[in-house]
């Protein structure tokens, strides 16, 4: 089936990814995506943007080569606490936040610690999405995350960029196959993501696929595929 959604990508704006807003949109528009989302890494990541470039997303069209645009920040969460790297004033003025885990801005602490770190994300009331909890960078217990997951309307992914080989992200794939489990048995829906850095990797999940044949994934609850469900259930109008 045909991705519809792609919501986690990053343009050269994040420092260390390839492409510009309009290539994105222009390779989006060629693929039939039909909402796509640009999340730049907030500012504990080397070489992103300045806090101020979320205080300026207003000035971008949301609509741009036929697409829909959510702008947006993938913000870091820093700690065991689930402190983000956003204050609430910039957090205000992106379309999409996604939350996540990365090596090299993450106190980590025991397995409970970092759940709970993770808990607090998804308890927080800005976060639409938690970026790749699977992907070993946090030792997790996955069942209350997708548990508060149901309960909070947040959207857990499965990131198909960290299941690649070059990442060398030990882990990742059991780590995923156990959260497909979970959400399916639980009947909590999941979003795919590119996490593309450059404009030809846009809505592929070539590495997340083979995971949703081998748990049996259903596809009514994978939201690329439903642009209308998707965002009604992040509550984006």
């Amino acid at each position: 089936m045909t991705t519809l959604i792609d919501l986690h990508t990053h343009t050269i704006v994040s420092g260390h990814a390839f492409s510009t807003l309009h290539e994105m949109a222009e390779e989006a528009a060629r693929r039939g995506i039909q909402i796509l989302g640009v999340t730049e890494h907030g500012p504990s990541i080397p070489g992103t943007c300045d806090p101020i470039y979320f205080r300026n997303l207003h000035v971008v069209p949301r609509q741009m080569c036929g697409v829909r645009l959510l702008l947006g920040a993938e913000v870091n969460i820093l700690d065991t606490t689930g402190r983000l790297d956003l204050d609430e004033r910039h957090l205000a003025c992106c379309d999409l936040r996604i939350a996540g885990v990365h090596r090299l801005c993450w106190t980590p602490g025991t397995r409970t610690q970092n759940t709970d770190g993770l808990l607090a994300a998804i308890h927080n009331p800005w976060t639409h999405i938690i970026s790749h909890p699977a992907d070993g960078t946090a030792d997790l217990d996955f069942e209350p995350l997708v548990r508060a997951a149901a309960e909070t309307q947040t959207l857990l992914e499965v990131n198909s960029c960290s299941l690649k080989p070059v990442r060398h992200m030990h882990g990742a794939r059991e780590n995923n196959l156990e959260l497909l489990r979970l959400c399916r048995k639980m009947d909590v829906p999941i979003i795919l993501a590119s996490d593309a850095h450059i404009a030809c990797a846009i809505g592929d999940y070539g590495y997340a696929l083979p995971l949703l044949r081998e748990t049996a994934f259903p596809e009514e609850l994978i939201l690329n595929w439903q642009p209308r469900v998707a965002m009604d259930y992040l509550h984006i109008a």
